[in-house]
């Protein structure tokens, strides 16, 4: 199969694009790259899949025709190294099994899984349980950070990150919204302790739940971003998702609603999830702004402003 490598999905143009004349770069050699890892690993490319926001994924058949995925990284934006780091320490637990690394290329080939939780027949609030079976089972015990991230740079990267590109595009959210999540931000920073910290995958939305093909089915995690930090950053990121689910009522109940399940399903302290849940959506509507994904941003944005002007007794 011919594969035209210039005609990718729009969340990743739009991400190259973002970047500049890295990205273009990064998009003209992409023929290039896969074709100097298809002769180094011994596969066939496929077909280009749906999914990737950050990268190239592609669908690719090895020597004995087994299937497997060939990601290939936006440089500057996703950290293929840091990816092959978290799978092999998960080693196939809840996580798929990495079969090669190429660090030149920011590249890697892992184990072929199945459809994502996102495209399911399942209601949000199964979906949001199997994302909190499954995070149970890929949060892995570090004794020290070991070159990771923490969840205290990583609450001071999004502070700064929020700061700064909300008063750029214009301040597209109410001040109490930003605010709000500056505060939030500067707290889970002063909370970060390694005690309370393990591996995280640090995006685990149900876009990023594939069914798994092993024996014990269910699903794994892919692109972690893999951060040293608590438990409730990952439980935040499913606060930030489903606005549609929050805007068709009273979107400060259902938000709480979902938090309290997410805190009951997992043991982890609600106000803590509630926390990251606002800076995560706070910072990723702005995100969707700054790459041109404007109609979701938008929507992300609203339900942060209905969240800041109702507030809540955690806020006092």
């Amino acid at each position: 199969m011919e594969i035209n490598f210039t005609d990718l999905p729009k969340a990743i143009r739009l991400r190259a694009r973002s970047v500049g004349p890295t990205g273009e770069r990064w998009v003209a050699t992409l023929e290039e790259t896969v074709s100097s890892l298809a002769l180094k690993w011994q596969f066939v490319p496929r077909e280009i899949l749906s999914g990737g926001s950050e990268s190239l994924i592609l669908a690719v058949a090895l020597k004995d025709d087994s299937p497997a995925v060939l990601k290939v990284g936006l440089p500057g934006v996703c950290d293929c190294k840091t990816e092959s780091r978290v799978l092999r320490i998960a080693n196939g637990t809840a996580y798929p099994r990495l079969l090669e690394h190429d660090e030149e290329y920011n590249a890697l080939l892992v184990e072929r899984l199945g459809a994502r939780l996102s495209d399911s027949d399942l209601p949000v609030s199964q979906q949001i349980e199997v994302l909190c079976q499954t995070l149970q089972e890929a949060w892995i015990p570090l004794q020290s950070s070991q070159g990771f991230m923490t969840g205290g740079e990583k609450a001071r990267w999004l502070l700064e990150f929020i700061e700064s590109v909300w008063r750029d595009l214009g301040k597209p959210c109410a001040e109490s919204a930003q605010e709000l999540a500056l505060s939030f931000a500067a707290e889970r920073e002063a909370a970060f302790d390694p005690n309370n910290s393990v591996l995280v995958h640090g995006d685990a939305h149900s876009h990023n739940a594939l069914r798994s093909f092993d024996k014990k089915g269910g699903y794994k995690f892919v692109d972690p971003d893999g951060l040293f930090a608590e438990p409730a950053y990952d439980l935040g990121i499913s606060m930030r998702g489903w606005n549609d689910e929050l805007l068709v009522g009273d979107a400060m109940t259902l938000g709480q609603a979902r938090c309290r399940t997410l805190a009951s399903l997992t043991g982890i302290d609600e106000r803590a999830i509630w926390q990251w849940g606002f800076i995560e959506r706070v910072s990723t509507g702005l995100l969707m702004l700054q790459i041109g994904m404007t109609q979701s941003g938008v929507r992300t944005l609203a339900v942060a402003d209905l969240w800041a002007d109702a507030s809540i007794s955690w806020n006092r």
